[in-house]
């Protein structure tokens, strides 16, 4: 099994924070977000990984740093990394594509925008799986339509009138994923684009026109990084997951309390000193910070950054940040000072 995880977008709609750290990489309860939906996608597929996949955009942006720490990823899985770039944004099928000489055999494709919680087993009947999330209003989402063998027939982008309750959420599994790679080629010798893009979706209706069988995998949870309101909510429901399942160690032994209470579920990383503060719940505070006099709840703070006199709900804080101040809900990018 292969995973291929296009990740060569900005991330625009969460800055500040994205500016200076690709959206992909940003922590939440502790890791990186492509850590764990990669970890989370192994979990469910049960067997091993063979091969990681990832595409990344412009050097300059996705550095070696970033390389090496992806190679790593995948080498903790037991996986071979491989390393692509897509130097232009022309789309899902676009960047897919620019990972051709990996695209054979069985393979799930996960864009790193998004975090699941899932337990189900791939169906051996179908030639493809799209996860999928039940909603509440279809509308506002790209939905599938089944037939009644539930097999998927058709995509259907904000229906307006009702079609399903199951939500595509992006990631994509192939039998063989060198059908898809054909398919696409297609699209892109046509030219087809659909907002001056090359789509995954015109690949996988090509697939569909020739018979091939596509199931749905239903996820029990969906949860988005986009902004930054839906991954404070992402980073609170992440935190209360782990806690439940008692796998990961969330508050570091080198964590110093000087009259100090933790709350949890938090993440608190290495090295970090709390003074007359109390953390929590659902925060994630990284490594090397200092955090004095401060009521914090329901936020995020990345790395060697430094909150004084605060209080603290529904703050999203970057790295080597210093603030000291009255504002509740705030979000600052790396490297800034308010004090």
């Amino acid at each position: 099994m292969k995973i291929i995880v296009p990740m060569a977008g900005r991330g625009s709609r969460l800055r500040p924070h994205s500016l200076t750290v690709p959206k992909p990489l940003i922590p939440v309860a502790g890791e990186p977000i492509v850590n764990r939906l990669v970890k989370d996608i192994a979990k469910v597929l049960k067997q091993p990984i063979e091969e990681i996949a990832f595409i990344l955009g412009d050097p300059a942006w996705f550095g070696d740093d970033v390389v090496e720490n992806l190679k790593a990823l995948a080498r903790s899985l037991g996986a071979k990394p491989s390393i692509y770039r897509q130097d232009q944004p022309l789309g899902t099928g676009h960047a897919i594509m620019c990972a051709e000489p990996s695209l054979s055999g069985p393979a799930v494709v996960a864009y790193a925008d998004t975090l699941i919680r899932a337990e189900f087993d791939l169906d051996p009947e179908a030639d493809s799986v799209i996860w999928t999330k039940n909603v509440k209003n279809p509308e506002a989402y790209g939905v599938v339509k089944l037939n009644d063998k539930q097999e998927i027939v058709e995509l259907v982008e904000k229906p307006e009138s009702f079609v399903s309750d199951q939500a595509v959420i992006g990631i994509y599994y192939f039998k063989d994923i060198e059908v898809l790679k054909n398919k696409l080629q297609e699209v892109l010798d046509e030219n087809v684009m659909n907002g001056g893009e090359y789509q995954i979706n015109d690949g996988i209706k090509r697939m569909m026109a020739e018979g091939k069988v596509f199931k749905t995998g239903t996820v029990d949870e969906w949860m988005d990084c986009g902004n930054k309101a839906v991954t404070l909510d992402t980073n609170a429901k992440m935190l209360g997951f782990l806690k439940a399942d008692g796998e990961e160690q969330l508050i570091s032994d080198s964590v110093t309390l000087n009259n100090s209470t933790i709350i949890e579920p938090c993440f608190v990383g290495d090295n970090v000193v709390l003074n007359n503060t109390t953390l929590g719940p659902n925060v994630s505070v990284g490594k090397h910070c200092v955090i004095e006099n401060c009521t914090i709840k329901n936020s995020l703070i990345q790395t060697h950054t430094t909150i004084k006199n605060a209080h603290l709900d529904q703050a999203m804080i970057g790295n080597h940040v210093r603030y000291d101040g009255n504002f509740k809900a705030v979000s600052i990018g790396d490297y800034s000072v308010l004090e």
